[in-house]
């Protein structure tokens, strides 16, 4: 089959849903940093699977913890614990506990969204009847099922779905005084972002953070930090709120926590997490030995390397490695998490384009910024290489933009 996936002028049926428009290339392996296509060609993931494969492709650490529970024990009901996903939890336990100072409880989940969707829950049932209104913010994104993007604040997505479920409100990002008057006696909850990662690589403006925890104290509302995408070392930090110093009252987490592996997490402290009462949620594949299986391997690996400092020197590096290039008015983010601010006239989405053609693999998060989000293990080579193919992609096109004379 052709590197291009699927030809349907040709004849080629494409057997999945058109969600996500026309795949780009058939990827068929990968190591580290790189992957290669159907057609053997050589790219460099600076996406990292939008901020999932933390610890790169294929890592023989989580393979080999993945395959051993495999052939130990997959699955089975939460009629029952595991000792494989009690250990995860109480690892994330701990990770948060220092973080935060509180201990907590975790509920599993398959992905970021079922994550918010538990703490959305958690959220309403804590507050009670008549106090179930969640605040976010506008340009933010917290998932796709109903309730999670009732939630995201990009009211674009919402229009095909109407009516979306109610309870849900949205203030500017970045406004206190906005969120100050959104927050009244309905709201359970604020759900907040430490950096917008799908709104363009935003990172909460200096005192945002801790504005939005001294409102929900004054209110008794929780504040939900959404660490899908933030989680896990990305940011150059266990979790993104860490760096404004705050203590969450719930906290979701995806993505980077299982290398790939379909697994997410809502944690709360005890005091929170108790509002839940037997039968008000669950899923099926809740804790399964073998996702928490990666959980635990994906924690140690990210220990013993010492991720965040990994995400911290990584940044710098790209950081210094784009800067005073044409076309590149800036770059925001933290870590590893990084938006590229192209200059007026240069398109996100060609820069996108051209980066794949020539061997890099990057994102268009919105129409003037490249999200940058490569494994936490990459090579400083692959940095410096991945640095020129995307500042001679951008060179390029701001070259051909129309002259003001």
């Amino acid at each position: 089959m052709s590197a291009h996936a699927f030809d349907v002028e040709g004849g080629d049926h494409c057997p999945f849903m058109p969600v996500f428009g026309p795949p780009a290339r058939m990827i068929v392996r990968g190591s580290g940093t790189e992957v290669w296509d159907s057609d053997g060609r050589r790219l460099l993931d600076f996406l990292s699977g939008i901020a999932v494969v933390s610890l790169g492709h294929a890592n023989e650490r989580i393979a080999e913890a993945i395959s051993e529970q495999a052939r130990t024990l997959v699955h089975v009901s939460n009629f029952f614990a595991n000792p494989v996903a009690t250990e995860a939890a109480r690892r994330i336990d701990g990770l948060l506990a220092e973080a935060t100072g509180s201990h907590g409880q975790v509920f599993f989940t398959n992905s970021g969204a079922e994550a918010n969707e538990c703490a959305i829950k958690l959220a309403r049932r804590h507050g009670g009847r008549g106090r179930h209104t969640v605040v976010s913010a506008l340009g933010s994104f917290h998932g796709r099922t109903l309730a999670t993007l009732a939630a995201t604040g990009q009211p674009s997505k919402h229009e095909p779905f109407q009516p979306m479920p109610e309870g849900f409100r949205h203030v500017a990002w970045g406004d206190l005084d906005a969120m100050r008057a959104a927050v009244d006696a309905s709201v359970a909850a604020v759900l907040i972002e430490p950096i917008q990662g799908e709104g363009g690589v935003q990172p909460a403006p200096a005192g945002y953070l801790e504005g939005i925890r001294e409102l929900c104290d004054a209110t008794g509302a929780l504040m939900i930090v959404d660490e899908v995408q933030t989680g896990f070392a990305r940011t150059g930090r266990w979790f993104g709120f860490e760096h404004a110093g705050v203590s969450p009252d719930v906290v979701t987490m995806a993505k980077g926590m299982g290398n790939g592996m379909p697994v997410g997490a809502c944690w709360a402290p005890t005091s929170v997490a108790r509002s839940f009462s037997p039968g008000d949620h669950g899923s099926t594949f809740s804790g399964t030995a073998l996702a928490t299986s990666a959980v635990l391997a994906v924690i140690d690996e990210m220990t013993r390397l010492d991720a965040p400092n990994l995400a911290v020197t990584g940044g710098k590096r790209i950081r210094a490695a784009l800067a005073d290039r044409a076309g590149v008015d800036g770059v925001r983010g933290s870590g590893l998490l990084l938006g590229v601010e192209l200059a007026e006239g240069v398109v996100a989405a060609e820069v996108a384009a051209g980066c794949l053609e020539a061997g890099l693999i990057v994102n268009a998060v919105n129409a003037s910024t490249i999200r940058l989000a490569p494994p936490l293990t990459v090579s400083a080579e692959e940095i410096d290489e991945a640095a020129e193919i995307l500042a001679g992609v951008v060179a390029d096109l701001a070259s051909r933009r129309p002259s003001d004379g």
